[in-house]
């Protein structure tokens, strides 16, 4: 019998979207094929690429079917239902909807506003007024989101987002976490977000999809 295809990810070590979808993967234990696709060097931009998505935005999934699928959340939400084992939705739908709220939370609200594309718009000249930018930005979703989780009865203590497993709200904060930590943003007053992600760096899916222990990440 011929060996099944592998679906194929494109994306970047340090693209927190990516990251999202290789999060996903790794929980489900899906094999892969990576295809980096370096943003520094402008290569999204490539007519190659734009071929697999136009929009020439990262990450793009080619399944081994051969249809693509490009956008972070709807990728990791297809891998949930094609692939039901070790789910990262959960079944009740109260939980199921506030899961989504935190996934929006971050990737409406907070994420747009520090993409490297909008900061040069807004500073094309000046890396320190980008960074600026970013760390008010991103500080003020978090601490509207650890009031969230503070409401939903998290303490200082917690492990996830949500319940007591990882969701789909954990493979969307901890990339942002880290884009919080890459423009020096202050969470120290966020011990409950700052819990969630220290547990999170703990488990092996999280160690291993980490930026710094992908292939492309410089050495």
């Amino acid at each position: 019998m011929p060996e099944e295809k592998k679906p194929v990810l494109f994306g970047y070590y340090r693209s927190s979207a990516t990251w999202r979808v290789r999060l996903a993967l790794a929980w489900k234990g899906i094999e892969y094929e990576y295809k980096p696709i370096n943003l520094l060097k402008q290569e999204q931009k490539s007519d190659e690429f734009a071929k697999v998505n136009p929009s020439k935005k990262l990450p793009a999934l080619i399944l081994p079917n051969g249809n693509v699928l490009t956008q972070s959340i709807a990728i990791v939400e297809y891998i949930e239902d094609a692939h039901p084992e070790r789910p990262f939705l959960p079944k009740d739908p109260y939980e199921r909807a506030l899961v989504r709220e935190i996934v929006n939370e971050i990737g409406c609200d907070i994420h747009p506003l520090q993409n490297p594309g909008l900061l040069v718009e807004i500073a094309p000249d000046d890396a320190d007024k980008r960074s600026e930018w970013a760390r008010v930005h991103i500080l003020r979703g978090f601490q509207a989101l650890e009031s969230k989780l503070k409401a939903a009865g998290k303490t200082e203590k917690a492990k996830y987002c949500v319940g007591d497993n990882v969701t789909m709200a954990d493979f969307v904060l901890m990339p942002q976490f880290y884009n919080g930590r890459r423009f020096n943003v202050d969470v120290s007053e966020l011990p409950i977000i700052n819990s969630i992600q220290e547990h999170l760096m703990t488990l092996p899916e999280f160690k291993a999809t980490a930026p710094e222990n992908q292939a492309d990440c410089p050495q």
